[in-house]
Order: C-alpha cells, then sequence, then structure tokens
C-alpha cells in the first residue's frame, strides 16, 4: 500500500509580539493510502495547526509535508492552489457554507473554481450530494436545511473533485450526538467506497476509536501513545 502522506521533521512557529511560541517541533508521521487516522490532543497542543499544514493552508517554518509523493513546499502558489483543490478536500467543524447559494451551488464551487463547465459541476454535485442523501435537498440554502444536513453539504463540497486525501478537523463538533454518528457513518462509508485517506482531528473519544489509528499530538510531537512515552508517530501502522 502507497504513502499518501509523509511529514518529516516538522516544525511551525508563530510569533506574537516579541514572543515566541513554537507549536510543533520535529514532527514525524506517515499515513498510508485509504487509511482512517484520528488525531487527538489537548487544546493549544496544534493539532489544527498540522491539519493546516497537511493541507497546504500554511507553510511549515522547517520540514517538509508530502502529499501523494509530491513535496507541497516546493509548488509555486499557482500549482499549489490548484493540486490542493483537486487533491485535498477540506471539512471544518463549521460548515461555511455561502448562504445566499443552494447546497446544490455550494457543493458546484470547488469544480467551478478549477474551470470546470457550469453543467457539468452541477452534474458532479449533484451525484455527490446523492451519495450523502440529500438528493431532495439540492435546491435548499443553508438556512434551510438543519445542522446535520449542512454538514452532508460541506462534506459533498469536500468530495466533488474526488480528492485522494480528506481533512476534517471537528466535523461533528457542533452537532449533537445522533447527527454527530450519522456523520461518522457516512464518513466511513465514504472513506471505504472511494479508498480515500482521511485524517480527522477530533475531541470524540468515541469518534477516535472507530478510526484505523490514533496518534497523540504533545509538547510539539506526535506520538502513537497519549502519555507521549510511546514511539513517535512517524511509522504507518
Amino acid at each position: 500500500m502507497e504513502t499518501m502522506v509523509e511529514v518529516t521533521d516538522l516544525k511551525k512557529t508563530f510569533f506574537l509580539g516579541s514572543k515566541v511560541i513554537q507549536v510543533l517541533r520535529g514532527a514525524q508521521l506517515k499515513v498510508l493510502e485509504g487509511e482512517m487516522l484520528a488525531v487527538v490532543g489537548p487544546s493549544g497542543a496544534g493539532k489544527s495547526t498540522l491539519l493546516h499544514l497537511l493541507g497546504a493552508l500554511d507553510t511549515p517554518t522547517q520540514g517538509k509535508v508530502v502529499i501523494g509523493g509530491e513535496d507541497v513546499s516546493t509548488f509555486l502558489p499557482d500549482k499549489l492552489a490548484s493540486f490542493r483543490n483537486r487533491t485535498i478536500g477540506f471539512v471544518f467543524q463549521f460548515h461555511h457554507l455561502l448562504p445566499e447559494f443552494t447546497a446544490l451551488e455550494n457543493t458546484m464551487m470547488p469544480a467551478l473554481i478549477q474551470r470546470i463547465h457550469r453543467h457539468k459541476a452541477a452534474r458532479m454535485a449533484q451525484d455527490i450530494l446523492e451519495r450523502v442523501g440529500l438528493s431532495d435537498r439540492l435546491e435548499h440554502r443553508p438556512v434551510e436545511l438543519s445542522g446535520g444536513e449542512q454538514q452532508r453539504v460541506a462534506l459533498a463540497r469536500a468530495l466533488v473533485l474526488g480528492p485522494r486525501l480528506l481533512l476534517a478537523d471537528e466535523p461533528t463538533g457542533n452537532l449533537d450526538d445522533l447527527t454527530s454518528e450519522g456523520v461518522h457513518q457516512l464518513l466511513f462509508d465514504l472513506n471505504r467506497s472511494l479508498n480515500m485517506t482521511t485524517i480527522i482531528v477530533t475531541h470524540n473519544t468515541k469518534l477516535a476509536a472507530l478510526l484505523g489509528r490514533t496518534v497523540y499530538i504533545r509538547s510539539g510531537q506526535i506520538y502513537n501513545e497519549p502519555d507521549g512515552l510511546g514511539k513517535e508517530g512517524g511509522t504507518s501502522g
């Protein structure tokens, strides 16, 4: 099985006035194609920072992020934006849907940004919305949808271009338990059917326990054990 994500000596430092904040301190991680991985750690440990670096939304202070065999740190801005749009899907705790557009139109956005013809983009969006169980909500705007339905639209939007990697940051953190379980099951089903690598940052221990593997962020490092004393998370299993 091929490696989808490989992180080597990843460091991220922020500057707050004269204060230096080291969030990641040489983190190592390898994730296989099709794997489902939970990333767990206390607030402020760097989970979201890691996800932003994996998704090429930010650049590391030091180290390397390789996605699908390509070192994204070497890409110029235009190539990086195109690669990110085609290869990586993002789902966040808050869905960030555009309120004036329908579920179909929101889902079409990544395809339109990729300059896919509007009619083809609409077909692609309709197909994925049907797959996430929203075939009867295509023309509904976000305000007309439940929280769970809004998150399903956000998931459909993340998947419309068939990304190889899905990154999710607390994807059900804003939903009730029953709705969360439905979204979790949907993530599992899509992972299996699309053979898509999925990395989920979560505080939800029930969700983390259901995923194939869990790693823990502590003191700027990634570990395979929650106490931070076990082997660093640079292995695939």
